[in-house]
């Protein structure tokens, strides 16, 4: 093993016990065996080992549980792995949580990716816009959201040069790290990209996200939220499409550049619960049986929308089509049936689906 761990590159990928990062660990390992993966992770409720079981001994896969914020933790993980690489999907990400401690959102969002930048700078940098030695195809990846330019009204779509427009604090916080990163690759001259994704989809993701949360209480059989008058849009990405997307600009990107990754996909809310209860009527009729209800649709019910509530979300994805040949490939009411069923099968399982998960 040591033989072939010399033949690879260290990439430091943070938060990958969560929702977009444990899928993406297994999906990058196995396509690329030219890379170790150091998983540095806190393991608060949004990340969880058991996302991660498929590599769990893996050799080219190593994990650190520790804090992003904690600059000799990540300083130590740099020099003793020749870390070569950053992804950084480790972030606090619920928009309710964030208008109720937006503290805790402004340090690991804010200053956990000014603590990863920095060390950077410091083990990649000789001085401004000078490479040290062995560092000149060093990257650091900063994965955001489409959260930061705001909300869409009518017509049209966010581009990478919308102006930031946040809304609430987890955007604002997510705003805040984008432009630190910005800032280091143009004072230093540090090799960074960063990407803005719309809504992600599919298996891990945390209990307290939209989609599983009409899984969760559907069978439940209790009332299943949603907000205002159920008509705010969102574009929705499947989260193995997104991990495509990560692959190729982490390799194909061009230094100092954003890219946007949407799913093209726009939805109204009010569609995409009516679809999930349609799935679980064919695929979990047994559980509304319990209760005597005729469909799983009878339970929806609309609540007072939230502060800060945005509208409508919508990328443009030309750039990283024509510069990167990226573009989402599954079907949104296809990759639907199958995250609700994945979903489903862990309950009969007697599994807290989403518990543990970003």
């Amino acid at each position: 093993m040591k033989n072939c761990l010399k033949t690879t590159t260290a990439i430091l990928v943070t938060g990958g016990a969560g929702f977009i990062g444990s899928n993406f660990i297994p999906y990058f390992l196995e396509k690329h065996e030219n890379y170790r993966v150091i998983n540095l992770d806190k393991l608060t409720y949004a990340g969880s080992l058991e996302n991660l079981k498929e590599v769990e001994g893996h050799p080219r896969y190593y994990f650190i549980k520790g804090d992003i914020c904690n600059r000799e933790l990540v300083d130590y993980i740099f020099c003793e792995f020749h870390i070569k690489g950053v992804i950084n999907f480790a972030a606090e990400s619920h928009v309710d949580n964030s208008i109720l401690e937006p503290d805790i959102f402004v340090r690991t969002n804010v200053l956990g990716a000014f603590t990863l930048i920095d060390a950077a700078r410091k083990n990649w940098m000789a001085e401004p816009h000078v490479p040290g030695d062995g560092c000149a195809d060093c990257r650091f990846y900063h994965v955001s959201t489409d959260e930061v330019y705001g909300s869409l009204e009518g017509t049209g779509l966010f581009t990478e040069k919308t102006p930031y427009d946040p809304r609430n604090p987890y955007s604002a916080s997510k705003a805040g790290s984008d432009m630190i990163v910005r800032s280091y690759n143009r004072t230093y001259g540090l090799n960074t990209v960063i990407t803005n994704s719309s809504n992600n989809y599919g298996p891990r993701q945390h209990r307290e996200k939209f989609i599983p949360t009409i899984i969760r209480k559907g069978l439940a059989l209790e009332k299943i939220p949603v907000y205002g008058d159920g008509r705010h849009i969102r574009d929705w990405l499947h989260v193995l499409d997104h991990c495509r997307g990560i692959d190729a600009v982490f390799h194909q990107g061009k230094s100092g550049e954003t890219y946007s990754i949407g799913g093209k996909n726009e939805q109204e809310n009010i569609y995409v619960v009516s679809k999930v209860c349609d799935i679980l009527d064919e695929v979990a009729e047994h559980y509304r049986k319990k209760s005597g209800i005729g469909r799983y649709s009878e339970l929806i019910t609309l609540v007072a929308d939230r502060p800060g509530h945005d509208r409508r979300y919508g990328l443009d994805t030309t750039k990283i089509e024509n510069e990167i040949g990226w573009k989402p490939e599954i079907d949104f009411e296809t990759g639907l049936d199958e995250t609700v069923k994945w979903y489903v099968k862990k309950t009969a399982k007697g599994v807290d689906h989403g518990r543990g998960q970003q």
